[in-house]
């Protein structure tokens, strides 16, 4: 679709089902347990605060970059994780989960907003705003993951290795899932940016069912998604996952 016609909303962009803001799960990221340990499952959930903030960060800044200031005048570009949590999505439906030993995390956090009206290129600016959240969390996996392997001999704390791996998989856990294209996750907004004019009422159709579609996505075939995660992990620490 060309770029004229790619978000018809009012501004800022308001998508569907954007009140579950930008939605992501860590089912592949307990190692297949029954369920995780209290004490991991803290690190496990301030790892995944913090790497989704950087995610969402990113989209504002590379907005920004394209001449779209919605973010910042919104005060969304800061690291300040309080700005970016959904009380319910990422605090006490994680917290409930932990608690009953589900073996899985699923929440959300509050999406950086922004307004592709305003872009300089609106076609490959909002596929930059779109990749720009994937990159920074594939950018971090690859620092921290070169950081596992260099250290990996030097018989450091075993919670050096456990919460370095862990940022490695969480990241890696976050930029693969975002790039499903089924909205409102990334990969759907760079799909859709390619696609042609006459797709415009596909798309429409498509995004009226895409919660549907993500959920029947995360129960029946996430788990496809696993031997991606373990091959990247590997490639960037050296270590089986």
């Amino acid at each position: 679709m060309v770029a004229r016609v790619r978000f018809e909303y009012p501004p800022p962009t308001i998508e569907p089902f954007l009140v579950i803001a930008q939605i992501f799960f860590i089912t592949f990221v307990c190692y297949h347990k029954a369920y995780m340990d209290a004490i991991n499952a803290i690190f496990y959930i301030i790892i995944l605060i913090m790497s989704i903030v950087i995610h969402e960060v990113s989209h504002g800044f590379m907005a920004e970059y394209f001449g779209d200031d919605t973010a910042r005048n919104a005060g969304r570009l800061t690291l300040n994780p309080i700005k970016h949590l959904d009380l319910f999505g990422s605090i006490l439906l994680p917290a409930v989960l932990i608690l009953s030993h589900a073996g899985f995390l699923f929440g959300w956090a509050k999406p950086v907003p922004y307004n592709p009206n305003n872009l300089s290129n609106r076609k490959w600016g909002t596929i930059a705003v779109a990749g720009a959240g994937v990159l920074a969390n594939f950018f971090i996996a690859i620092i921290f993951g070169l950081i596992l392997r260099l250290t990996i001999d030097m018989a450091l704390p075993p919670g050096f290795y456990f919460i370095t791996s862990a940022i490695v998989l969480m990241n890696l856990a976050l930029a693969i899932f975002n790039l499903v294209p089924i909205p409102p996750l990334d990969g759907s907004k760079i799909l859709f940016s390619f696609l042609p004019e006459k797709a415009f009422s596909f798309i429409i159709t498509y995004e009226r069912y895409s919660l549907i579609l993500l959920l029947i996505f995360i129960v029946f075939f996430s788990e496809y998604l696993y031997p991606i995660l373990a091959f990247l992990f590997h490639l960037v620490t050296g270590l089986a996952l």
